[in-house]
């Protein structure tokens, strides 16, 4: 099982990017999904969440910005990013705890990371 992270780049004040978790490989279930980001210099940070019914939550610093989805058919979740500001500046990952069986254990995955930058 893997975790693909994508979507990031440069983007100026105002902008907007919409990041992709994709995972791969052997999948019976996906569980909650997690946005984080980790700025230079600073602690990673969750975004956004979305379980595995839809449900979401944000951070106080994007609520109203970002919107997180999910397309359970093709097991992606989306991070739609609006009105980016040079603090939104980080690499963006993606975590989930992902069950290949049924009768397997989820285990914690971690996408590698997508940069975004907001500059102008």
């Amino acid at each position: 099982v893997q975790l693909q992270a994508s979507g990031g780049g440069l983007v100026q004040p105002g902008g907007f990017l919409r990041l992709s978790c994709a995972a791969s490989g052997v999948i019976f279930s996906i569980n909650a999904v997690g946005w984080y980001r980790q700025a230079p210099g600073k602690q990673r940070e969750l975004v956004a969440t979305i379980t595995s019914g839809g449900s979401t939550n944000y951070a106080d610093s994007v609520k109203g910005r970002f919107t997180i989805s999910r397309d359970n058919a093709k097991n992606t979740v989306y991070l739609q990013m609006n009105n980016l500001q040079p603090e939104d500046t980080a690499v963006y990952y993606c975590n989930s705890q992902i069950q290949s069986r049924s009768f397997s254990k989820a285990l914690n995955y971690w996408g590698q990371g997508t940069l975004v930058t907001v500059s102008s």
